[in-house]
């Protein structure tokens, strides 16, 4: 938990699945207004922005844009690297991680484990908050490495 908090990511981890209320999502869509990407209501026009989405997740943010790579030379070093795990033959080429592989390697941590193996496993999970809850797809079985590349400094996270 740490270094989560080291990283800003406490609040995210509370995030849990949540039942949705489709008669609230309706009436939602019936006034959202793509020309001006706002919803426009009896009272006013409102849109979300990204300090509404950090207050409710209760992320910090710092108004600086968060980008990444899109490719990544030796994608298995720097799993190595950053992780302490090999990636095996089929993944070593992949610029994604499965969901599977993290879990496999990082849902269980022993009783003698090091300080290192705790903030590799901090980063495997953050990977997980920002592509399978924050940014979830249809797919969400994998996560970019630029992600990961993202989280070599967890104090520079944020």
């Amino acid at each position: 938990m740490s270094y989560l908090e080291l990283a800003g990511f406490e609040s995210a981890t509370l995030i849990r699945k949540f039942d949705l209320r489709y008669n609230l999502i309706s009436a939602l869509v019936e006034h959202w207004r793509p020309e001006t990407h706002t919803f426009h209501l009896p009272c006013e026009e409102y849109t979300v922005t990204l300090g509404d989405v950090a207050s409710q997740l209760g992320l910090p943010i710092n108004e600086s844009a968060i980008t990444g790579v899109s490719t990544i030379p030796e994608p298995a070093a720097l799993c190595y690297s950053l992780l302490g795990v090999s990636l095996n033959d089929a993944e070593s080429k992949c610029m994604s991680l499965r969901f599977s592989w993290l879990k496999a390697n990082f849902e269980h941590l022993s009783i003698n484990v090091t300080k290192q193996k705790v903030m590799c496993t901090a980063q495997a999970y953050i990977m997980h908050i920002i592509r399978g809850v924050l940014m979830s797809d249809a797919n969400k079985n994998r996560v970019h490495l630029m992600y990961l590349l993202l989280l070599t400094n967890l104090q520079n996270v944020r």
